[in-house]
Protein backbone atom coordinates (compact mmCIF):
# COMPACT_ATOMS: atom_id res chain seq x y z
CA UNK A 1 0.00 0.00 0.00
CA UNK A 2 1.58 3.27 -1.14
CA UNK A 3 1.99 5.96 1.48
CA UNK A 4 0.61 9.43 0.81
CA UNK A 5 3.97 11.01 1.69
CA UNK A 6 7.54 10.14 0.79
CA UNK A 7 9.95 7.95 2.70
CA UNK A 8 11.99 10.97 3.75
CA UNK A 9 8.99 12.53 5.45
CA UNK A 10 8.16 9.23 7.12
CA UNK A 11 11.74 8.81 8.38
CA UNK A 12 11.68 12.37 9.63
CA UNK A 13 8.38 11.75 11.39
CA UNK A 14 9.73 8.56 12.94
CA UNK A 15 12.76 10.39 14.29
CA UNK A 16 10.71 13.25 15.68
CA UNK A 17 8.16 10.98 17.34
CA UNK A 18 10.88 8.70 18.77
CA UNK A 19 12.48 11.75 20.41
CA UNK A 20 9.11 12.83 21.80
CA UNK A 21 8.41 9.33 23.08
CA UNK A 22 11.79 9.19 24.76
CA UNK A 23 11.28 12.58 26.41
CA UNK A 24 7.85 11.60 27.71
CA UNK A 25 9.25 8.32 29.05
CA UNK A 26 11.82 10.23 31.09
CA UNK A 27 9.26 12.72 32.41
CA UNK A 28 7.60 10.30 34.85
CA UNK A 29 8.54 7.25 36.96
CA UNK A 30 8.74 3.94 35.06
CA UNK A 31 5.84 2.47 37.05
CA UNK A 32 3.43 5.25 36.03
CA UNK A 33 0.19 3.71 34.67
CA UNK A 34 -0.64 4.30 31.01
CA UNK A 35 -4.34 5.27 30.82
CA UNK A 36 -4.73 4.34 27.14
CA UNK A 37 -3.04 0.94 27.57
CA UNK A 38 -4.69 -0.67 30.62
CA UNK A 39 -2.42 -2.84 32.77
CA UNK A 40 0.72 -1.32 31.27
CA UNK A 41 3.19 0.89 33.07
CA UNK A 42 5.27 3.50 31.28
CA UNK A 43 8.21 1.07 31.35
CA UNK A 44 6.01 -1.65 29.81
CA UNK A 45 5.00 0.73 27.01
CA UNK A 46 8.56 1.77 26.23
CA UNK A 47 9.76 -1.84 26.32
CA UNK A 48 6.95 -2.79 23.95
CA UNK A 49 8.01 -0.17 21.41
CA UNK A 50 11.63 -1.29 21.73
CA UNK A 51 10.66 -4.92 21.15
CA UNK A 52 8.61 -3.91 18.11
CA UNK A 53 11.63 -2.06 16.68
CA UNK A 54 13.87 -5.08 17.31
CA UNK A 55 11.33 -7.39 15.70
CA UNK A 56 11.05 -5.28 12.55
CA UNK A 57 14.81 -4.92 12.29
CA UNK A 58 15.08 -8.72 12.47
CA UNK A 59 12.32 -9.17 9.86
CA UNK A 60 14.24 -6.94 7.46
CA UNK A 61 17.65 -8.41 8.22
CA UNK A 62 16.61 -12.07 7.96
CA UNK A 63 13.83 -11.77 5.39
CA UNK A 64 11.66 -13.88 7.68
CA UNK A 65 10.07 -13.73 11.09
CA UNK A 66 12.74 -14.03 13.79
CA UNK A 67 13.17 -16.91 16.21
CA UNK A 68 12.31 -16.37 18.99
CA UNK A 69 9.42 -14.15 18.01
CA UNK A 70 9.60 -11.48 19.29
CA UNK A 71 13.38 -11.39 19.71
CA UNK A 72 14.54 -11.01 23.29
CA UNK A 73 15.98 -7.74 24.62
CA UNK A 74 19.43 -9.32 25.11
CA UNK A 75 21.31 -11.21 27.79
CA UNK A 76 21.63 -8.27 30.19
CA UNK A 77 18.49 -6.54 31.45
CA UNK A 78 18.53 -2.82 30.69
CA UNK A 79 16.31 0.10 31.64
CA UNK A 80 13.47 0.52 29.18
CA UNK A 81 14.77 3.79 27.73
CA UNK A 82 18.22 2.28 27.11
CA UNK A 83 16.60 -0.66 25.34
CA UNK A 84 14.54 1.79 23.28
CA UNK A 85 17.68 3.64 22.21
CA UNK A 86 19.43 0.43 21.13
CA UNK A 87 16.37 -0.84 19.29
CA UNK A 88 15.84 2.44 17.45
CA UNK A 89 19.49 2.44 16.36
CA UNK A 90 19.17 -1.14 15.05
CA UNK A 91 15.98 -0.31 13.19
CA UNK A 92 17.46 2.78 11.56
CA UNK A 93 20.57 0.85 10.55
CA UNK A 94 18.40 -1.65 8.68
CA UNK A 95 16.41 1.11 7.00
CA UNK A 96 19.62 2.89 5.97
CA UNK A 97 21.13 -0.26 4.47
CA UNK A 98 18.24 -1.11 2.15
CA UNK A 99 16.00 0.29 -0.55
CA UNK A 100 12.32 1.01 -0.12
CA UNK A 101 11.28 -1.87 -2.36
CA UNK A 102 13.64 -4.44 -0.90
CA UNK A 103 11.75 -7.44 0.53
CA UNK A 104 10.97 -7.69 4.23
CA UNK A 105 8.93 -10.25 6.14
CA UNK A 106 5.52 -8.81 7.01
CA UNK A 107 2.05 -9.71 8.26
CA UNK A 108 0.70 -7.56 5.41
CA UNK A 109 1.09 -9.62 2.21
CA UNK A 110 0.09 -6.76 -0.08
CA UNK A 111 3.33 -4.87 0.61
CA UNK A 112 6.13 -7.05 2.09
CA UNK A 113 8.79 -4.38 1.69
CA UNK A 114 11.12 -2.21 3.71
CA UNK A 115 9.02 0.80 2.70
CA UNK A 116 5.99 -0.72 4.40
CA UNK A 117 7.89 -0.99 7.68
CA UNK A 118 9.19 2.57 7.47
CA UNK A 119 5.62 3.77 7.24
CA UNK A 120 4.33 1.36 9.89
CA UNK A 121 7.04 2.23 12.41
CA UNK A 122 6.48 5.96 11.94
CA UNK A 123 2.81 5.60 12.82
CA UNK A 124 3.45 3.04 15.56
CA UNK A 125 5.65 5.63 17.21
CA UNK A 126 3.14 8.44 16.72
CA UNK A 127 0.49 6.52 18.65
CA UNK A 128 2.72 5.25 21.43
CA UNK A 129 4.31 8.67 21.88
CA UNK A 130 0.80 9.90 22.57
CA UNK A 131 0.29 7.07 25.08
CA UNK A 132 3.52 7.99 26.87
CA UNK A 133 2.67 11.68 26.96
CA UNK A 134 -0.78 11.00 28.41
CA UNK A 135 0.80 8.81 31.09
CA UNK A 136 3.46 11.35 31.99
CA UNK A 137 1.22 14.40 31.82
CA UNK A 138 3.56 15.77 29.18
CA UNK A 139 2.59 18.20 26.40
CA UNK A 140 0.71 16.79 23.41
CA UNK A 141 2.15 18.59 20.38
CA UNK A 142 0.18 17.73 17.26
CA UNK A 143 1.53 15.53 14.51
CA UNK A 144 2.41 17.46 11.32
CA UNK A 145 -0.59 17.47 8.98
CA UNK A 146 0.95 15.36 6.15
CA UNK A 147 2.05 12.67 8.63
CA UNK A 148 -1.33 12.65 10.39
CA UNK A 149 -3.23 12.38 7.09
CA UNK A 150 -1.04 9.47 6.03
CA UNK A 151 -1.70 7.87 9.40
CA UNK A 152 -5.44 8.13 8.81
CA UNK A 153 -5.03 6.49 5.42
CA UNK A 154 -2.93 3.70 6.93
CA UNK A 155 -5.30 2.80 9.74
CA UNK A 156 -8.32 2.81 7.43
CA UNK A 157 -6.78 0.81 4.59
CA UNK A 158 -4.14 -1.40 6.21
CA UNK A 159 -5.81 -2.16 9.54
CA UNK A 160 -9.55 -1.76 8.99
CA UNK A 161 -9.99 -2.73 5.34
CA UNK A 162 -7.41 -5.53 5.28
CA UNK A 163 -8.37 -6.82 8.71
CA UNK A 164 -12.08 -7.08 8.02
CA UNK A 165 -11.61 -8.57 4.55
CA UNK A 166 -9.05 -11.19 5.60
CA UNK A 167 -10.09 -11.96 9.18
CA UNK A 168 -13.78 -11.17 9.21
CA UNK A 169 -14.69 -13.73 11.87
CA UNK A 170 -12.74 -11.74 14.44
CA UNK A 171 -15.19 -8.85 14.13
CA UNK A 172 -18.41 -10.68 14.97
CA UNK A 173 -21.85 -9.12 14.50
CA UNK A 174 -20.47 -5.60 14.19
CA UNK A 175 -19.30 -6.72 10.74
CA UNK A 176 -21.79 -9.44 9.78
CA UNK A 177 -24.75 -7.15 10.55
CA UNK A 178 -23.36 -4.18 8.62
CA UNK A 179 -25.79 -2.93 5.99
CA UNK A 180 -23.49 -1.57 3.29
CA UNK A 181 -23.74 2.10 4.19
CA UNK A 182 -20.79 4.46 4.12
CA UNK A 183 -19.08 6.68 6.67
CA UNK A 184 -17.38 9.67 5.06
CA UNK A 185 -14.14 10.58 6.86
CA UNK A 186 -12.85 14.05 5.94
CA UNK A 187 -9.85 16.15 6.91
CA UNK A 188 -7.40 18.58 5.32
CA UNK A 189 -9.16 18.56 1.97
CA UNK A 190 -9.12 14.77 1.63
CA UNK A 191 -11.93 12.26 2.10
CA UNK A 192 -12.26 8.50 2.53
CA UNK A 193 -15.48 6.64 1.78
CA UNK A 194 -15.58 3.83 4.36
CA UNK A 195 -18.26 1.33 3.33
CA UNK A 196 -19.25 -1.22 5.96
CA UNK A 197 -20.45 -4.50 4.46
CA UNK A 198 -20.93 -7.97 5.99
CA UNK A 199 -17.94 -9.31 4.05
CA UNK A 200 -15.54 -6.54 4.95
CA UNK A 201 -14.93 -2.82 4.92
CA UNK A 202 -14.09 -1.17 1.60
CA UNK A 203 -12.15 2.10 1.68
CA UNK A 204 -12.01 4.31 -1.39
CA UNK A 205 -11.20 7.92 -2.09
CA UNK A 206 -14.30 10.03 -1.61
CA UNK A 207 -15.57 12.46 -4.22
CA UNK A 208 -18.42 14.91 -4.62
CA UNK A 209 -20.84 12.08 -5.43
CA UNK A 210 -20.11 10.01 -2.32
CA UNK A 211 -23.35 9.17 -0.53
CA UNK A 212 -22.79 8.71 3.18
CA UNK A 213 -24.99 7.65 6.07
CA UNK A 214 -22.65 9.31 8.55
CA UNK A 215 -19.73 11.70 8.52
CA UNK A 216 -16.62 12.21 10.61
CA UNK A 217 -14.54 15.35 10.15
CA UNK A 218 -12.01 17.51 11.93
CA UNK A 219 -8.35 18.41 12.17
CA UNK A 220 -6.05 15.58 11.04
CA UNK A 221 -4.53 14.90 14.47
CA UNK A 222 -7.98 14.87 16.07
CA UNK A 223 -9.34 12.40 13.51
CA UNK A 224 -6.24 10.21 13.80
CA UNK A 225 -6.55 10.05 17.58
CA UNK A 226 -10.21 9.07 17.34
CA UNK A 227 -9.54 6.31 14.82
CA UNK A 228 -6.92 4.85 17.17
CA UNK A 229 -9.14 5.26 20.26
CA UNK A 230 -6.79 7.80 21.80
CA UNK A 231 -9.29 10.54 22.46
CA UNK A 232 -9.90 13.18 19.88
CA UNK A 233 -13.30 14.68 19.26
CA UNK A 234 -13.92 15.09 15.53
CA UNK A 235 -17.31 16.35 14.45
CA UNK A 236 -19.80 13.55 13.87
CA UNK A 237 -22.82 13.85 11.60
CA UNK A 238 -25.59 11.62 10.30
CA UNK A 239 -26.51 8.27 11.83
CA UNK A 240 -24.74 7.96 15.18
CA UNK A 241 -25.28 4.19 15.24
CA UNK A 242 -23.33 3.85 11.98
CA UNK A 243 -20.40 5.80 13.40
CA UNK A 244 -20.58 3.69 16.56
CA UNK A 245 -20.33 0.57 14.40
CA UNK A 246 -17.23 1.98 12.69
CA UNK A 247 -15.73 2.74 16.09
CA UNK A 248 -16.36 -0.83 17.26
CA UNK A 249 -14.78 -2.29 14.13
CA UNK A 250 -11.74 -0.07 14.59
CA UNK A 251 -11.47 -1.26 18.17
CA UNK A 252 -10.99 -4.81 16.95
CA UNK A 253 -8.80 -3.89 13.98
CA UNK A 254 -6.32 -1.91 16.08
CA UNK A 255 -6.17 -4.01 19.23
Amino acid sequence: MEALIGAGALRGGLGMEYARLRAAAEAAPPDTPVPTCPQWSLADLVSHVAEVYLHKAACIRAGAGPEPDPPGPGPEPAPAVELLDRAYAELCAEFDARGLHDPAASWYPRDPTVGFWIRRMAHETVIHRLDAALAAGAPLPPVPTPLAVDGIDEVLRVFLQFGTQEYGRMFGPELTEADGRTVLVQTAGRGWAVRLTPTGVAVTEADADTAAGATLSGEPYDVLRWLWRRGGAPERGGDAALTDRLEALLGTATQ
